[in-house]
């Protein structure tokens, strides 16, 4: 039985995810960010079958971070895991510790149809919420049976939001077949 699905970050997508959610906030701290491309995820996958970043969530004290954007966040403010190299900071900046900068446009050529879709409804959702309500929401079934700093099951997200099991293993199946193409 598959327990979890494999994802494989996509690096321009998420970069362009990104730049698009950049475009659009007032607030543009990583906590914001991260929460809005959350809910964008778990609702696209649901939908869709897929994630738009394939990022990995990890259960962190103020709620779910894709591990791949924080780490490649870090390393444009100068103490992530990659080197930067200039690869990342052309597209954003880092000011005031945790704040990003939009450096360039997103490239929406990158994103489909229901990417940018499921991005909108979430910036409408969630993107004019407190960091407090944010945060709040975020902290759902998925997160709290999550060992803090460990990822989190995307199962486990799915069934948070009541995801019909039979879909569940139809996504796995689905997602073991697409590995063993690849």
């Amino acid at each position: 039985m598959i327990k979890d699905f494999k994802i494989v970050f996509d690096e321009d997508r998420a970069i362009n995810a990104v730049l698009y959610i950049l475009t659009k906030l007032s607030r543009k701290d990583f906590h914001k960010i991260f929460k809005i491309l959350f809910f964008a995820d778990r609702e696209h996958l649901l939908k869709y079958g897929r994630t738009i970043t394939g990022d990995n969530y990890i259960a962190m004290n103020d709620g779910p971070v894709p591990s791949y954007l924080y780490d490649i966040f870090k390393s444009v403010k100068g103490n992530g895991y990659f080197k930067d190299n200039g690869h990342f900071s052309k597209y954003f900046s880092v000011v005031e510790g945790c704040l990003l900068k939009e450096e360039s446009e997103p490239n929406l050529n990158k994103l489909s149809q229901t990417d940018l879709q499921q991005l909108n409804i979430s910036l409408d959702k969630y993107g004019n919420m407190s960091w407090n309500e944010i945060r709040e929401l975020s902290h759902g079934e998925a997160w709290i049976n999550t060992v803090n700093n460990s990822a989190i099951s995307f199962v486990d997200i799915l069934k948070e939001i009541e995801s019909d099991e039979s879909y569940i293993d139809y996504l796995k199946e689905q997602n073991l077949l697409k590995n063993h193409l690849q």
